[in-house]
């Protein structure tokens, strides 16, 4: 008799993202005359920057050519994508071009990086709230008891309120294996370079891991706030971070991204023998992944150019533009707001229910938000909207949001 892994069982009926389609979908068949402007789900909405189109094309123009086609690649990335990276994200840190690994996306990385860890026995530190995958993916893999009043059994919830600035405090005992997400998704809230460093420091002293997730680093606009953990002394033996070209360039239906395993990096084995988990990483992915495409990896290392950059800022400070007009309008309306300054997202206090607030916000005004709940308990009481649309549907939604809440 084949059987399941029962794991699944513990995990939530749909998946939060599921749930906001299904209820857009009633909406929109209920009132076809009605236009849904849609702010939930963080996919970008401008076209992907010039250079990336251009060196798309000339890949593409390489395969059709025998003396310039290409089959499988390296499965880690090809090296000129792999240098780039690391001069121009890791400069003024100690990572080097073979610690970086080019994926198909940070949320996969972020899902498959947890498989070279013990199942049993393993302290898990999560933010609540927070992005799912983290938490779900973990459930999956066995390393969580029942879920008892949408919280996991045997999950160290790092809890992200209004009273802590929604930067979650270190925690009075022992973990393993911690996840961070800065600037964070969904609050918006950004760590400074001091909160990073006292986690680093707790990594130490715990033989911990940190998974650093920061996907949106190319929204932060304080020069204060540190863009890698890496920028932390010490932070190469602690953690592995994880970044994404998605959000940076628009690559979110292109799939791109890269996850960096400092050499440095140990592990345990049951009998304390330290093993590199650079070394796993590598025979997992040579193992389970078999490389991105070469036009998509072109298209990457086009960022890189000084053209590139341009673009990336541009697009960028274009999205950080509707954040702004964002929160100035739920500030106006009287909701306490975070984030929209180093981040595309704007956390929004709503007083209710976070799943009324939907709601009221889709039947009222035919605009969809993210309801908080569905990023963990904390999430309560707040809703997400991103700044990923056209100024005239940003400017459309807040008009509307302020007529509905009026």
């Amino acid at each position: 008799m084949i059987r399941i892994n029962e794991n699944y069982l513990k995990l939530k009926a749909s998946y939060l993202f599921a749930d906001i389609a299904k209820r857009v979908n009633d909406f929109a068949a209920a009132n076809p005359d009605k236009s849904v402007i849609r702010l939930g789900i963080g996919d970008v909405t401008e076209p992907l920057p010039e250079v990336c189109v251009q060196a798309l094309h000339e890949g593409a123009d390489e395969l059709a050519q025998r003396e310039t086609f290409k089959g499988y690649g390296p499965e880690q990335g090809y090296a000129f994508l792999r240098e780039a990276i690391a001069e121009g994200d890791y400069a003024d840190t100690s990572i080097s071009a073979d610690e970086i690994f080019v994926s198909d996306g940070a949320k996969c990385d972020s899902a498959n990086i947890q498989e070279i860890f013990a199942e049993d026995g393993l302290k898990l530190a999560i933010p609540d709230p927070v992005y799912p995958v983290y938490i779900d993916t973990n459930v999956m893999a066995g390393r969580t008891g029942a879920n008892v009043n949408d919280r996991y059994e045997g999950v160290t919830y790092l809890e992200c309120t209004p009273e802590n600035g929604y930067i979650p405090a270190i925690p009075d005992h022992p973990t393993d294996l911690i996840y961070l997400c800065f600037p964070n998704n969904p609050t918006g809230a950004m760590a400074t370079r001091e909160q990073l460093a006292a986690w680093v420091d707790y990594a130490k002293a715990n033989q911990a891991i940190i998974l650093y997730d920061v996907a949106y680093v190319a929204f932060i606009r304080d020069d204060s706030l540190p863009k890698s953990i890496y920028e932390i002394s010490g932070a190469d033996e602690v953690a592995i971070e994880m970044r994404s070209f998605s959000k940076t360039a628009g690559f979110t239906g292109t799939r791109c991204a890269y996850t960096v395993v400092p050499k440095k990096l140990q592990a345990y084995d049951a009998a304390g023998n330290a093993h590199s988990v650079h070394g796993l990483w590598n025979r997992r992915q040579a193992t389970k992944f078999n490389g991105v495409s070469y036009p998509v990896q072109k298209a990457a290392a086009a960022i890189y150019t000084a053209e590139g950059q341009a673009q990336v800022k541009a697009k960028t400070d274009f999205y950080l533009e509707n954040a702004a007009i964002v929160r100035e309008a739920m500030t106006k309306l009287g909701y306490d707001c975070v984030g929209g300054e180093n981040a595309p997202y704007i956390w929004i206090k709503t007083g209710q229910p976070s799943w009324d607030f939907f709601d009221l916000l889709l039947d009222k005004a035919g605009v969809v938000c993210t309801p908080g709940a569905g990023f963990g308990t904390c999430g309560e009481g707040h809703v997400r909207i991103s700044a990923f649309n056209s100024r005239e549907n940003i400017e459309n939604a807040m008009e509307r949001i302020a007529a509905a809440l009026a």
